[in-house]
């Protein structure tokens, strides 16, 4: 088994990608040991000494460290744990989180107009914006429109969270994007 790595925006976070799917049905994220409990997998990963987070995409792995641990005393035993847990056949989830359903869409809980723009945003940022956020190993999730202010929430995962870029990224790109295409939204802000 090959598993390759690759660097992201976020100097803290590294990519791992085994060439195999990972967790197919959506993205999750693991901030500590007691969170990942439902997960043999990223138990696994936290097990080794400086890992700060742990989180799974479809295809990929994104692991993010301790500032005071480098990378190139990491990374070996990223890449073993990893390979161990494919090999050995550990889940990444067990009990009723194990066939996790992708979360239905937020537009749901809104009605008439504003549910229509939520349905747009949506579909944006799944069709134009977690495309490229995956490439950096992290994922984006809407949290919430406010109309009265046209401001849209989103919450940055995996290697976006945390990351030094990440606010350029709202700002600049993600923002600029869904004021073109849905002329309600005024300015997008990080969810906290």
């Amino acid at each position: 088994m090959f598993i390759q790595t690759e660097a992201t925006p976020n100097p803290q976070t590294l990519k791992f990608i085994p060439g195999r799917d990972v967790h197919p049905p959506g993205a999750l994220e693991f901030s500590d040991p007691k969170a990942a409990a439902a997960s043999p997998f990223a138990a696994a990963l936290f097990k080794i000494e400086g890992v700060r987070r742990v989180f799974f995409g479809p295809d990929f792995i994104t692991v993010t460290k301790d500032g005071a641990y480098e990378w190139p005393h990491l990374k070996p035993s990223l890449l073993g744990a990893i390979m161990d847990s494919f090999v050995s056949g550990i889940p990444v989830m067990t009990g009723d989180d194990a066939s996790a359903a992708p979360a239905p869409s937020a537009a749901t809980h809104y009605s008439g107009d504003t549910a229509q723009i939520v349905r747009e945003i949506e579909e944006l940022l799944a069709t134009r914006v977690r495309p490229a956020v995956a490439q950096d190993g992290g994922d984006i999730d809407f949290d919430r429109f406010e109309p009265d202010t046209g401001t849209v929430y989103l919450r940055m995962r995996g290697s976006c969270s945390g990351c030094p870029s990440s606010t350029i990224t709202l700002k600049q790109g993600i923002e600029s994007m869904l004021k073109h295409y849905v002329p309600e939204v005024v300015r997008v802000e990080q969810a906290l």
